[in-house]
């Protein structure tokens, strides 16, 4: 970038409102392009996380802006040929809650081993009748029926 030198008259004579208010428009889009090019500093604090018997850390879960939200534990056990009210009452007892649809992608990506290849359901409804499953043999994420039977995996959350 070519350095360039300005010099701007700061009086109400020499700088009438409107040629300031052009100025100021100027100087925020320039200020906006420095800051894009600006690295991004994370810090993320070192926490020690507590795994009781059986239970995987899975990974960090990141909000929406991108920094920390929280930490994901896939808890011991599983449930086969559970319906979907059933499975949200069996991760309870044990302790959780079903995975989200993003957590289930996460635990796809890094625990994918600790599945069945066959579909899991997600905590999260599709609509009134159905809700969403994530598929641990191809990764493919769909919903079904909620008297549908299938299998399910509790987890737990740490706040980063």
């Amino acid at each position: 970038m070519t350095p360039i030198e300005i010099t701007i008259p700061l009086t109400a004579e020499a700088l009438p409102l409107e040629a300031a208010r052009g100025l100021h428009a100027h100087l925020a889009d320039f200020i906006a392009k420095l800051e894009a090019d600006m690295p991004t500093t994370l810090t993320v604090s070192g926490i020690d996380i507590e795994l009781a018997k059986g239970e995987r850390y899975a990974g960090l879960i990141l909000n929406d802006d991108g920094r920390p939200g929280y930490h994901l534990i896939l808890l011991p056990g599983e449930a086969q040929e559970v319906s979907w009210p059933d499975a949200i009452e069996w991760a309870k007892k044990a302790g959780g809650e079903l995975p989200t649809r993003r957590e289930q992608a996460l635990l796809f990506a890094n625990l994918k081993s600790e599945f069945q290849a066959a579909w899991y359901w997600s905590g999260e409804q599709c609509s009134a009748g159905y809700a969403w499953n994530q598929n641990f043999s191809n990764g493919y994420q769909s919903y079904n029926g909620k008297s549908y039977e299938g299998r399910a995996r509790a987890v737990r959350r740490l706040t980063a």
